[in-house]
């Protein structure tokens, strides 16, 4: 099976979600500059969630730039990291909308968990399916930021029912590590 449909259908989701999450965000009734200052909070959501599901709409394009073809299991692994991603502009409505509030914290925290916990599965099923030798696999190497993404999350969930703003911190650095350009793949392509 080629990857194309797969690849297309995932951006397709990605964009949709997106959408959803700036739908999210309302105008204020009244014109003055201070209205704006109540949407503040709602905004940094918006602002953190959209850097997050551009890493993965971008590490996913890498990922499957090198990949040679998909099977079915491919497909519901690519379908599990969909399902959490899509669970973003939920999380990050209720995050936004209560000010960053403990509780919102930790299903914000959850959900970019399991999305790193399914990125982690469908990297694993694409290894077994092109083999330990393949190009993916040589890009991947031993994948240090997304194992440490995993701790980080594991420690800011509880974390943010006692330290609030510690959790969002470390969301934030999970975020600014991997704007930091991964060019394990782009290594490892001829040019």
């Amino acid at each position: 099976m080629t990857k194309a449909r797969l690849e297309t259908f995932s951006d397709g989701v990605i964009a949709i979600i997106i959408t959803i999450m700036v739908l999210e965000l309302r105008a204020p009734h009244d014109s003055s500059p201070t209205a704006l200052l109540p949407l503040f909070p709602i905004f940094l959501s918006y602002v953190l969630s959209f850097i997050f599901l551009g890493i993965y709409w971008s590490n996913h394009h890498h990922l499957l730039h090198v990949v040679e073809h998909v099977g079915g299991g491919i497909l519901w692994a690519n379908l599990h990291l969909l399902f959490w991603l899509s669970l973003i502009p939920f999380a990050t409505a209720w995050m936004g909308e209560n000010h960053f509030a403990p509780w919102t914290l930790v299903l914000y925290g959850t959900v970019l968990l399991f999305a790193g916990v399914a990125y982690f599965i469908l990297t694993r099923a694409l290894l077994s399916l092109h083999g330990k030798d393949s190009v993916l696999a040589n890009a991947l190497g031993r994948d240090f930021k997304g194992k440490v993404s995993v701790v980080i999350y594991l420690v800011a969930i509880p974390l943010a029912l006692v330290k609030w703003w510690l959790a969002c911190a470390l969301y934030i650095l999970v975020a600014i590590m991997w704007l930091i350009p991964d060019r394990r793949i782009e290594k490892t392509l001829p040019h």
